[in-house]
């Protein structure tokens, strides 16, 4: 991370595999600065391939990802520092506390206190995560949205699973200022998300046709 500018994320006509079958074609959308876009789609659709491919990490697509209007994989490492990514695996070393997890983000004690507290992990900051349960440890990766951040461009896997009624309404209350000052999310949730504006789309509104043949070339993201 490193830059604030926000800028508009677009997906032009794009089609995904995993594991050479297709998930999904011809989607495509527009992600302006001050909204949300939350991902649907049911247990195998390709939410988690489409955020992989989103960031970077999955190259076998055929289409168009730009940011700012300048085209992946130019734009690329431009919006990587404007990006705040969470996905399944939290990132979250086992090894260190909650408190020394942030700190390697560059977070000062002082505000690392109130993000922890915010996830209701306040009183586990020197407690090592490898003694935490999973969801304690998810929380500890959600901590960092409560920092603050230059990051605009906030993408989400399922951020609301590990939490509860209250840790949900903290939670879309933060999403929602950080939409108020300009940033944009992406996300995918199996739970109603209470943002506004907020658009959806519907992976299974892509399907792939039968007979059809993405014939798949490399995005060749670097």
């Amino acid at each position: 991370m490193g830059s604030n500018t926000p800028g508009s994320l677009q997906v032009r006509d794009l089609s995904c595999e995993r594991g050479g079958r297709p998930l999904f074609c011809g989607l495509g959308f527009t992600l302006e600065p001050g909204a949300a876009m939350q991902v649907l789609g049911t247990n195998g659709a390709g939410k988690s391939t489409l955020i992989r491919t989103l960031i970077g990490s999955a190259t076998d697509y055929r289409g168009e990802i730009l940011w700012g209007d300048k085209p992946f994989p130019a734009s690329l490492a431009q919006m990587r520092q404007s990006l705040l990514y969470i996905g399944h695996n939290a990132g979250v070393r086992r090894g260190l506390t909650p408190m020394e997890n942030l700190a390697w983000y560059g977070a000062r004690r002082e505000d690392a206190l109130v993000a922890l507290e915010a996830v209701d992990l306040y009183g586990f900051e020197d407690v090592l995560c490898q003694q935490l349960s999973a969801g304690q440890t998810r929380r500890v990766a959600l901590a960092r949205l409560f920092l603050p951040s230059v990051a605009s461009l906030w993408i989400l896997d399922e951020p609301l699973a590990a939490l509860d009624v209250r840790g949900v309404a903290r939670l879309e209350s933060r999403m929602a200022d950080h939409l108020g000052a300009g940033g944009s999310i992406l996300l995918t949730s199996h739970q109603p998300v209470n943002l506004s504006p907020l658009k959806q789309v519907n992976l299974l509104d892509f399907q792939v046709p039968a007979g059809y043949d993405i014939a798949m070339e490399a995005g060749s993201v670097q």
